[in-house]
Formats: structure tokens, C-alpha cells, sequence
């Protein structure tokens, strides 16, 4: 009994660090952007695939035990990746890739952007979120590892350096 319990967390741990890989790989195919950036049907994508692969993983065991030897694989995975990424930096660029330029000075880089799967409406609402109305008003935008895009702006430091000068004025006049 405890050799046929055994084999079976054996099968649930591999099934289980294979379905991570494999999800990790799918990430860094389909594109990073996805993971900040959830449409309604990207959500619903994403919880038909934890779906999906729960069976993959667990195969008919659904006990607790089952369940918490697969959790402990995928920690425990994650973990050593984790270090792994700290411990050899180019490991890490090669699991997550590296950031993305998209606008430089003013101006989009198109091939970077087409890299990235981003189209100009998306750089655009992004680019508004960050509260700068032109992308000409952008001095960089990139696509950072985690899928978020980060924008600097002449703009915004304008709007901050006003903002100081007007408490200096305040503070003077009290």
C-alpha cells in the first residue's frame, strides 16, 4: 500500500513540475504582456488552464494529500528557480527574457513593439494611464520583464517640478 502511494505522489510531482515548465514556457512564447494586461477573456483563459491542468497534475487522486503534494512541487520548484535565477543571472534573462524598449525620445520603435505584440493603441493607453498626453512627450517606454510598461517623461517631471515650486511659494507666504 505505502508502494503504490508512494509511486503515486512520485507520478503527482513530476506531472506537476512538468505542467509549471510548461506553463512557463507558454508565457515566454505567447508574450509577457499578457501577464499585466488582463482582458476579461485572458482571465477566463487563465482559470480554464488552472482547469485544465489540475487533472494533468493530480490524475484521479483529489485527496488532500494529493493535493498539497502537488502545492509542495510547485513551491518547491519555484523556490529553487528562484535561486537558480539569482545565482546565474543569464538563467534568469533566459526564463523571463529581458526588458523591451518601446519609445525612445519621442519616438515608438516599431520593430520593438512588434517583438513585443504590442500594437499603438495599447502603447497609447498605456502611455495616457502614466497621465502624458503624446508619445512625443515620452522619453522612454519599456516592456519590463513582469509585463508592465513603464514610462518616463519630460512631462511628468515638468508637472513634478512645478508642483515643488508651488509648495515652496506656500510655505513662504505661511
Amino acid at each position: 500500500m505505502i508502494d503504490i502511494l508512494q509511486n503515486n505522489y512520485i507520478r503527482i510531482i513530476i506531472s506537476s513540475v512538468a505542467v509549471y515548465f510548461f506553463i512557463i514556457l507558454a508565457i515566454r512564447l505567447f508574450g509577457k504582456k499578457e501577464l499585466a494586461q488582463l482582458s476579461v477573456y485572458d482571465l477566463v483563459f487563465i482559470l480554464l488552464i488552472s482547469n485544465a491542468v489540475q487533472n494533468a497534475m493530480v490524475g484521479p487522486d483529489s485527496t488532500l494529500s494529493g493535493g498539497l503534494v502537488a502545492a509542495g512541487s510547485l513551491f518547491v520548484v519555484n523556490y529553487i528557480l528562484k535561486k537558480l535565477q539569482l545565482r546565474f543571472p543569464q538563467f534568469g534573462k533566459a526564463i523571463q527574457g529581458e526588458a523591451i524598449m518601446l519609445v525612445f525620445q519621442g519616438k515608438i520603435l516599431s520593430s520593438h513593439m512588434k517583438t513585443a505584440g504590442i500594437t499603438e493603441e495599447e502603447l497609447m493607453e498605456v502611455i495616457r494611464e502614466h497621465g502624458v498626453a503624446s508619445v512625443s512627450n515620452v522619453d522612454l517606454a519599456v516592456l519590463e520583464v513582469d509585463g508592465n510598461i513603464s514610462v518616463l517623461s519630460t512631462e511628468i517631471h515638468k508637472k513634478t517640478t512645478r508642483r515643488k515650486k508651488a509648495h515652496k511659494i506656500i510655505s513662504k507666504q505661511q
